[in-house]
């Protein structure tokens, strides 16, 4: 108990330092421990937990570093309605207990791929937020036939300062130094395997997001973490892509305007894809 109390504290201080637009699991929500709904994938040596909502088309929820599905609690009641949810404990994140001593991003697209495969699933859409952002970039360049649509909030495709503001970069080093004065313990290996992923990755390189053949809605916040300039980035580079900046927010773009979120990220999944260039006008 008092080991996770000191890992808490730890990642309390290093959200309030870099991350506190990245808020803690929803305490009033079920999703994350719902026994009706989840259920465990045994899949690539460890057991996936994940739940299941609604009916239709399969809709792929992937969380950022250190959350859990129950960061998805303002999306899953909305998407349920007429989409099959499948939100997801990602590999050393909530109840997905990872037995590995090392731990990346692509290693958990690949994990995401497999459970696709278990639940024969061809081809699903996705919400990615954070680190999930960058595993769904990652599941469209490796995977593209798996991937129908995309929405990416909050990604990040290299870790320096094109992509976060220089007193950003070391929170991580710093989170990671205050797990390692901790009496050691399995959960503060893991809590150190976990915030090393953002020490160190992604890399995904330009020609890589030139490769995604699937259709890409970009989000970030204006007053995100990461700098809107890269999110900009990233949509430049992806041959079929829409990029949405919303004003006023910070990295929880789907906390801020829940509302707006869900409803424009339903819209981007139901409509076919179309460039408004110039003086073009919608209609």
């Amino acid at each position: 108990m008092k080991t996770l109390f000191l890992i808490s504290f730890c990642v309390l201080k290093c959200y309030c330092i870099a991350f506190a637009q990245y808020p803690p699991e929803f305490k009033g929500s079920n999703y994350g421990n719902n026994p009706k709904a989840g259920r465990y994938a045994d899949i690539r040596g460890f057991k996936m937990y994940y739940e299941v909502y609604g009916k239709g088309e399969p809709l792929l929820l992937i969380h950022g570093n250190s959350g859990s599905l129950n960061n998805f609690t303002g999306q899953i009641s909305f998407f349920a309605q007429s989409y099959q949810v499948i939100a997801v404990d990602s590999r050393a994140h909530g109840k997905s207990v990872d037995p590995t001593d090392s731990l990346s991003y692509q290693m958990m697209a690949d994990d995401f791929n497999a459970l696709l495969d278990y639940l024969k699933i061809k081809s699903c859409y996705v919400i990615g937020w954070s680190d999930g952002g960058n595993i769904g970039l990652l599941l469209a360049i490796h995977y593209p036939g798996k991937i129908k649509k995309l929405a990416s909030t909050g990604a990040n495709i290299w870790i320096d300062k094109r992509a976060f503001p220089g007193d950003m970069l070391a929170a991580p080093n710093e989170m990671i130094d205050s797990l390692r004065k901790l009496p050691p313990s399995p959960a503060i290996k893991n809590a150190i395997k976990v915030w090393n992923l953002i020490n160190q990755e992604p890399g995904i390189s330009i020609e890589q997001l030139n490769s995604i053949k699937c259709q890409v809605l970009i989000i970030g916040g204006d007053h995100d973490v990461i700098l809107p300039k890269h999110a900009v980035l990233i949509a430049e580079n992806i041959p079929l892509s829409n990029l949405w900046i919303l004003p006023n927010s910070g990295h929880s773009t789907l906390i801020n305007y829940k509302n707006l979120f869900n409803n424009t990220v339903n819209t981007f999944f139901k409509k076919p894809y179309r460039i408004i260039k110039g003086w073009d006008q919608l209609n």
